[in-house]
């Protein structure tokens, strides 16, 4: 027994006192856009396979990949080596993975990886990964099998608004325990802040750096995994306006002036770095977001002057902001996706959302009206984003 928990290696005495069985681990169907080295897939997928060190210590996987289907098959696939290494078979199709042919549903859980691969780009400069495609064809299966096993679908649900939320509703119809996201709500945080239940946030700021869309999307969930804990729960976003160039500075200085210290706090989190922000950033971004409550937040992009995730908020009756680096490079790499992969088998093996699939609907949401505002260079109302939840008391944090 391992902190309060029976391992795949505990005894398990019945009434008879002898040891049980071990438990079989659920079987997993990975759906994967394409897998090669350091893909999501890898570091994913990859982790399953092979093991991973949430909070620092290596842990066997407690769930198995039995099953695979690759939408690419990239130059430097991995994907096959692994099959005969691991022992699980690489399907044509998704309907096939998920019933290994059976044609019958005859997994326990599904992974779904839309992320890397040769996909176009549509003039917004979103990437147009079929997440939203893939995720039809396992619900398919699913309500032909009559019975709804966990989904996780790494990152944002889709680059578009209407595809995310009708995976959502079809999750919902068939019951599926459904959960999404990124890997930076997880990871180790430095120095330390969890956020309590009902915290009093003023504003709120977080700040990213690289492509626009695809880290754009961490940085959104930097900033509602924590102010989503707000008094009063969460309502949704009221308005999101994308501000880029040097417009993003006379913000900043202008309406936005309530950001400005909170950027400066946040930023003061991260490693040292020569310079100002207004000389280093290549692209300046904001996000500016408005919430159903009144709240207000932003999001910086800002490439070139880090290379990191913050937060930091003003909170109520408190003299200074307080502030947190999101690590993900440090002594291992990537330590957020070994804590992603704890909190996907924790799901997996729970079949309970380790945190509400609403929090990866409501940023999926903003980021697609984000793109709509850059296109229309105006603020855009978000009346589709009224998205309600409550988030868990207790949520996994990776600590070293």
């Amino acid at each position: 027994m391992e902190n309060g928990r029976f391992t795949r290696r505990s005894l398990l005495f019945g009434a008879a006192g002898l040891p049980a069985a071990p438990a079989e681990k659920p079987r997993v169907a990975a759906i994967v856009t394409t897998y090669y080295y350091w893909s999501h897939a890898d570091v994913i997928a990859g982790r399953i396979l092979e093991g991973y060190a949430p909070d620092g210590r290596r842990v066997e996987p407690r769930t198995r990949i039995v099953s695979m289907y690759t939408d690419h098959v990239a130059p430097k696939d991995m994907s096959r080596a692994l099959s005969a290494k691991h022992g699980f078979r690489i399907w044509p199709t998704v309907e096939e993975a998920l019933t290994l042919g059976t044609g019958k549903l005859a997994v326990d859980a599904v992974l779904l990886i839309g992320e890397h691969g040769d996909y176009p780009t549509n003039d917004r400069g979103q990437k147009l990964y079929p997440r939203y495609e893939l995720f039809r064809r396992i619900a398919e299966v699913i309500r032909a099998g009559g019975r709804p096993v966990p989904v996780f679908c790494d990152k944002h649900l889709s680059w578009s608004w209407e595809k995310a939320s009708a995976m959502y509703r079809e999750a919902k119809e068939l019951g599926i325990p459904f959960m999404a996201g990124s890997s930076i709500p997880v990871t180790i945080r430095r120095p330390p802040l969890e956020l309590p239940l009902g915290a009093r946030i003023e504003h709120a700021v977080s700040a990213g750096y690289g492509e626009l869309d695809a880290y754009g999307f961490h940085t959104l969930e930097a900033l509602q995994c924590m102010v989503e804990r707000r008094r009063g729960g969460e309502k949704g976003i009221r308005s999101v306006e994308w501000i880029e160039g040097e417009a993003v500075w006379k913000w900043r200085d202008g309406e936005g002036r309530w950001s400005a210290p909170l950027l400066e706090a946040a930023l003061a989190a991260a490693p040292a770095r020569p310079g100002r922000p207004e000389a280093n950033a290549r692209q300046p971004v904001v996000f500016a977001l408005e919430y159903n409550d009144g709240f207000r937040a932003a999001s910086y992009m800002l490439d070139g002057h880090i290379s990191d995730f913050l937060f930091a908020a003003q909170l109520q009756g408190q003299p200074r902001p307080v502030a947190t680096l999101y690590v993900n490079e440090g002594e291992r790499p990537l330590p957020h996706f070994d804590a992603l992969v704890h909190v996907i088998e924790e799901f997996f093996v729970t079949r309970r959302p380790q945190y509400p699939v609403e929090r990866t609907l409501l940023t999926t949401g903003a980021l697609a009206f984000l793109f709509e505002s850059r296109v229309q260079r105006r603020r855009m109302a978000t009346p589709e984003l009224a998205i309600a939840y409550r988030p868990p008391g207790k949520v996994y944090v990776e600590r070293a």
